[in-house]
């Protein structure tokens, strides 16, 4: 389980630095964001919704976020 944690928090570091660079266009950072969302634990989307809330605006923001994980 902790393998699994550390590979998460790292999937949510790469998202960030993802999402830093796909800023420039919200639809496309839309995109980039339900794939991060798809691959992260439920804790981590909140963590991760929050900082693109705090980093670029609501605007940004997937509302409402629906994740389908397979």
């Amino acid at each position: 389980m902790k393998k699994a944690k550390e590979k998460s928090q790292k999937m949510l570091a790469y998202s960030k630095n993802v999402l830093s660079k796909m800023s420039f266009d919200v639809i496309l950072f839309k995109k980039e964001l339900t794939k991060a969302c798809k691959n992260l634990l439920e804790d981590e989307i909140e963590e991760l919704m929050k900082w693109v809330l705090e980093q670029f605006g609501s605007q940004y923001v997937l509302q409402p976020i629906l994740i389908t994980k397979k």
